[in-house]
């Protein structure tokens, strides 16, 4: 299926929502996921300008169907940060009708953080498929970073949102955070994924914008200690 997946990594500031300072200095991903032959593709985690995101879509000839979301926070999925409202998947549905798609644990905090209803969003549970078009997408349920967060398996592709960058991972310490769990998904859940799979994080948080997952498995201190009890202790608060 790979001649027919559409794939694009899109960082805020610079591919889209340029006139944005928050978006510049967050750096995030949004991903289009998409069928070449059918048009049809999902995008996960719109922020900052999503008329900007419909756009490039439209651009390559792709209608958005849905959308999914790797966690709450509101530089992924818009909400109110710092004192600033950021754009997200509300005004993204206020566009166009679609579902967005969040592990189940996850629904509560994204009804507050972002406004939408538990009739905009489809809940998931670890290891449920989607499929666009004729495209697999299989969803992991990673919580750590948030209690529902999520990575997406296509195509030996992982986007994993903050749950796993190419040098760190995401942060314990906001609401929801439990680093025994993101322990877990890290060591565990994540485990499945093959080394020859390309992780796509959630942000640009080093030089290159993706890596193996061999790669991040070497070079990546979080997989340096040898037992939950280091690990902790290293990465625990």
């Amino acid at each position: 299926m790979t001649d027919r997946l559409y794939f694009r990594q899109l960082l805020s500031g610079r591919d889209f929502a340029q006139d944005d300072p928050i978006a510049a200095q967050m750096v995030n991903f949004v991903y289009l996921i998409g069928d070449r032959e059918t048009r049809e593709a999902l995008i996960v985690d719109p922020a900052y300008k999503v008329k900007e995101l419909v756009a490039l879509a439209h651009d390559d000839g792709m209608e958005l169907v849905g959308a999914l979301g790797t966690h709450y926070h509101p530089d992924h999925l818009g909400g109110d940060m710092m004192g600033h409202s950021l754009e997200g998947v509300r005004e993204l549905l206020d566009l166009q009708e679609m579902k967005l798609h969040v592990q189940r644990e996850e629904s509560p905090w994204v009804k507050r953080v972002t406004g939408v209803s538990d009739t905009d969003m489809t809940l998931h549970d670890s290891g449920d498929r989607l499929t666009v078009g004729e495209i697999d997408i299989t969803l992991i349920h990673t919580p750590g970073h948030t209690p529902g967060s999520q990575c997406f398996l296509v195509d030996n592709r992982l986007i994993a949102g903050d749950t796993l960058f190419l040098q760190g991972c995401g942060r314990t310490d906001l609401p929801g955070g439990d680093p025994k769990a993101l322990y877990y998904s890290l060591t565990q859940k994540l485990a499945k994924v093959p080394d020859d799979a390309t992780l796509f994080p959630g942000h640009l948080y080093s030089p290159e914008s993706s890596a193996s997952m061999k790669a991040t498995r070497q070079g990546n201190h979080v997989f340096r200690p040898q037992s939950e009890d280091e690990w902790l202790q290293l990465f625990g608060s």
